[in-house]
């Protein structure tokens, strides 16, 4: 682990947390009035049933042979899905503008008290959307420090570099010294941070290995880009981000990720690693996208969005909706937007919503009303 502070924080850094949390406290009061002023700028909606969370199964906690043996692990279901997903909605090209205004339109705070993972998506050291950019990252760090988090914890695995080094180019240490949170690579960890994983009915020939440290974290808060993905995802949103929580080889050398990108079933097998774990939080990042090409590299549109939210079902299926606003490829084109195939799946694992029909945009100005209803339409048209 990169410890951002040492083992105590120097006086530098705590008065710089302190001082942080005072500039964020209009953030946490001001949550419901948010709420309020939105409410008068968006189109009156059918009440909203409160949302039952869904938990992630316990998985055993104990460390893994040389030989892993997969754990069968119950799935979410039969689970109760959620009357409605909300997703926070805001059109701005100013990513920390866009983080702060939509947590505060999103009203929730899972952190307070709370330790927290944060995993980012560090793919590869490209510039976004190819990766997390600095300004969300910061943005969201401070947001949770506001809200009260115990502890903050980045973690990431990336899928084409060497995490680390990755990292670094991504200035996520210097970013975890000056703003106090943790940094681990998730590759370092050894045979006891992993935990075997084994969905029921899964696509996976032998399960896959979870990363211990977020199945420990009190809390889960995810941040993840807007793109299509040309290697068989089609597209990577909050359910394809988790793959980087999944080792890429076990202690035996077995390759996880080998499996993954040359099975006919790898979106499919993609909404299967989200059983293992339920965010708190989610925040995309659609200021820029990718509308062909990526992870790293692509066809690059102005978006002009950012979106919060817990239901990874719901932002995903907005973000399709957007891609396709934009014109994208053929596959992430083709068919109804809950019929793709991850997001199906996770539908099938009662992951999140399961009809467009049960996500309710929250705004704050008429141009993301807008530009919500316009990506309503995309999402209610197929």
């Amino acid at each position: 682990m990169h410890r951002g502070t040492g083992s105590l924080m120097s006086r530098r850094s705590f008065l710089g947390r302190l001082a942080m949390m005072v500039g964020w406290g209009w953030f946490v009061s001001s949550l419901a009035a948010c709420r309020r002023a939105a409410s008068e700028t968006r189109p009156a909606m059918a009440p909203v049933s409160p949302a039952v969370r869904l938990q992630a199964s316990p998985v055993p906690a104990t460390p893994l042979p040389s030989e892993p043996t997969p754990t069968t692990t119950p799935g979410p279901g039969p689970t109760v899905r959620p009357a409605r997903a909300q997703v926070a909605f805001v059109k701005t090209t100013d990513r920390a503008e866009g983080v702060r205004r939509a947590l505060a339109l999103l009203g929730v705070n899972p952190v307070e008290g709370k330790a927290v993972l944060l995993k980012p998506n560090f793919n590869s050291a490209d510039p976004t959307p190819g990766s997390t950019h600095s300004d969300v990252l910061r943005a969201l760090v401070e947001a949770l420090w506001g809200m009260g988090a115990r502890s903050i914890t980045v973690a990431d695995r990336s899928g084409m570099g060497d995490t680390r080094r990755v990292m670094e180019q991504k200035g996520v240490f210097d970013l975890a010294a000056g703003l106090g949170f943790d940094a681990i690579v998730l590759d370092d960890l050894g045979a006891d941070g992993w935990v075997s994983i084994r969905p029921p009915d899964g696509h996976w020939s032998r399960g896959f290995l979870f990363a211990r440290p977020i199945l420990e974290a009190d809390v889960v808060v995810q941040t993840c880009c807007l793109k299509t993905h040309r290697y068989g995802g089609h597209f990577t949103m909050s359910l394809k981000n988790s793959v980087g929580m999944v080792a890429k080889y076990g202690p035996d050398g077995y390759n996880y990720m080998q499996e993954l990108h040359r099975s006919p079933h790898q979106r499919k097998m993609i909404a299967e690693i989200n059983v293992a774990y339920q965010p708190a939080l989610v925040v995309v990042d659609g200021v820029e996208a990718f509308v062909s090409g990526g992870p790293a590299q692509g066809k690059r549109v102005t978006a002009g969005v950012v979106l919060a939210g817990v239901d990874r079902v719901a932002l995903d299926a907005v973000g399709v909706a957007i891609l396709r606003l934009f014109g994208t490829t053929p596959e992430v084109e083709q068919g109804p937007v809950f019929g793709q195939e991850q997001i199906a799946r996770a539908v099938e694992l009662g992951l999140g919503v399961s009809h467009p029909e049960e996500i309710e945009f929250l705004t704050d100005d008429v141009d993301s009303a807008t530009y919500a209803g316009q990506v309503r339409e995309v999402l209610l048209a197929t």
